[in-house]
């Protein structure tokens, strides 16, 4: 992935504030082309600088209200297969290969507690999974953000 000059910064943050911004928009208040904006957004998109536009739709919108993380302990050599599988449940979010205790830990959601533990059922059944750990989330504290890495420099 390519870094970010400063100009992109500036367009990022702008898009981060606004970000249903128009190029013509975004070129008048960061003062270059519409042109300008127009090339560096599609190499920020070519980049893949931009995640998926899912990951800004609430799941609770859809019905899921609740997060769960799952802690996944799992024979190493099937993890290929385990991952097709997890991708298959819909309320499967996002899944991470780990180091420490678990192998993977793994974002959920659901639209209660039965739902939950029908989820975490379907993840022990999956061939190679040895085992899980669940933990509800009770709040979202600090929601998902890039801003201020974008606004920083970087250190704490």
């Amino acid at each position: 992935m390519n870094t970010v000059d400063g100009t992109d910064k500036q367009l990022l943050q702008a898009l981060s504030a606004e970000p249903r911004s128009t190029f013509v928009a975004l070129a008048d208040r960061l003062g270059v082309s519409r042109n300008t904006v127009q090339a560096r957004m599609n190499r920020l998109e070519h980049s893949r600088v931009f995640l998926p536009f899912d990951r800004c739709i609430n799941p609770a919108a859809l019905g899921y209200p609740l997060t769960a993380f799952i802690e996944v302990n799992l024979q190493q050599r099937q993890i290929g297969a385990i991952i097709a599988q997890l991708a298959r449940i819909p309320q499967v979010l996002e899944a991470h290969g780990m180091s420490g205790q678990a192998d993977l830990l793994v974002r959920v959601v659901c639209s209660d507690a039965e739902d939950l533990f029908h989820i975490d059922a379907t993840i022990l059944a999956i061939d190679g999974v040895e085992r899980t750990a669940t933990s509800l989330s009770m709040s979202e504290l600090i929601p998902y953000r890039v801003a201020p890495l974008i606004e920083g420099d970087g250190g704490a």
